[in-house]
């Protein structure tokens, strides 16, 4: 790799690091403000087994998490698989038969496929009568015209809107688009409520959905919120009659939030949570440096390097199947784990196309470590995401390049 070139990348990304730099401390100050009102104490981190009754630590998570994200309750918890089975537990929870689940920013994400119905499975949503319709986006935006006619014309319970892309070429969406369209929609029927998919997401900006009107969001703690410390589990927020819900859909009726035992979980989701900001803070600046280094290289990525970040993930298009093959395999051999594995792309549960997967991480699957992944059709786009230090992501980066270019 050309030094010289790296040279001149380090010195175009100094201010778009600087502006990340500030993200993170102001949520690095909301953060620590939660753990001191709520005094966050070394006996939270005591662990719970069987029921889990009276697991203080736990609790006061929770509340940790309502207070960041300003919301009325939280559900946090190591039961939870992934940010998929968050968001699957929330639609089970919210949603009765004939009721409408509308999803406004395209199909969602591919593990929610059968969730939905949108590929059959005995016990989807649709299984159940839940009926399913979706509005594409238009031009990287919400499709505002047609929200309002289908919302004037149809009763809609609950609207899904996932924030990042996805397997897909589309843009992220914005804290600010996530605010108009929901302003639209309780303009129209203050009734709906409103889902948020935050995965990749979290304190990428300063604000999170639930701050400008969603009733509820979700997301993972493999991802941002984690921190590379956490291990499992993922997050429920918002109003608190539709928590308790999501509780009861997780556990059990009539027991809900109160049971669930953190099973030795309690320390490691604090200590996350209270690395986060800096973590993806770590992650964004990887991706604005994979970013200019693969432009200069005359690679299509999205979004550009000094484009406004709404997650942490990068899209690089290769339009060449052995191209992406190569620069995920490279990413695998410049991790610090499993390094010596290569990458091939295979079948994957949840998945209708082939996957290629670098995931060279102390949690299996976790992507706010560096990984990078992509499903085996055009335009062949591998989506990276993630690096517990900028330092160690720059690392991998430059190399995966080199054995990209071998």
């Amino acid at each position: 790799m050309n030094e010289a070139l790296i040279k001149k990348v380090d010195q175009k990304i100094k201010d778009e690091l600087e502006k990340i730099t500030l993200i993170e401390q102001f949520n690095s100050a909301k953060v620590l403000k939660a753990f001191k009102d709520l005094k966050v104490s070394s006996v939270d981190f005591t662990s719970t087994t069987g029921y889990g009754y009276n697991d203080i630590g736990r609790d006061k998570l929770e509340m940790v998490y309502a207070n960041i994200f300003k919301t009325e309750a939280a559900l946090v918890r190591n039961q939870f698989v992934s940010g998929s089975h968050a968001l699957t537990v929330a639609l089970f929870a919210l949603l009765r038969p004939n009721d409408t689940l509308l999803s406004i920013s395209g199909k969602p994400y591919d593990t929610l496929d059968e969730v939905i119905g949108i590929r059959p499975n005995p016990s989807s949503l649709k299984s159940f009568n839940v009926n399913y319709e979706q509005i594409d986006l238009k031009d990287n935006d919400f499709d505002y015209e047609k929200i309002k006619e289908v919302l004037e014309n149809k009763k809609i319970k609950v609207i899904e809107i996932q924030r990042s892309k996805g397997y897909s070429t589309r843009k992220s969406l914005s804290i600010s688009k996530v605010e108009k369209v929901i302003k639209l929609i309780k303009s129209i029927d203050p009734n709906i409520i409103v889902m948020v998919d935050n995965c990749y997401c979290e304190f990428v900006n300063k604000k999170e959905p639930s701050e400008v009107g969603a009733d509820i969001t979700v997301g993972s703690l493999i991802k941002n919120l984690g921190a590379g410390i956490a291990s499992n589990g993922a997050y429920i927020v918002g109003r608190k009659d539709l928590i308790n819900l999501c509780a009861e859909r997780l556990t059990l009726p009539g027991e809900g939030i109160d049971v669930g035992p953190s099973l030795g979980a309690n320390r490691s989701f604090y200590q996350g949570l209270f690395m986060a900001p800096s973590v993806v803070a770590s992650a964004l600046k990887t991706t604005v440096f994979t970013a200019c280094l693969l432009s200069e290289l005359n690679y299509q990525v999205d979004p550009l390097y000094n484009e406004e970040k709404v997650d942490i993930v990068l899209n690089i298009t290769f339009n060449d199947k052995e191209k992406l093959i190569k620069y995920v395999q490279g990413i695998q051999a410049n991790s610090p784990i499993d390094s010596f594995s290569l990458p091939i792309p295979d079948d994957m549960p949840g998945y209708s196309d082939k996957i290629i997967m670098a995931s060279g991480s102390f949690t299996q699957g976790s992507s706010i470590e560096l990984s990078c992944d992509g499903p085996i059709r055009s335009p062949y786009v591998a989506y990276q995401q993630g690096s517990l230090t900028y330092e160690y992501g720059r690392l991998a980066v430059i190399n995966a390049l080199k054995n990209l270019e071998s």
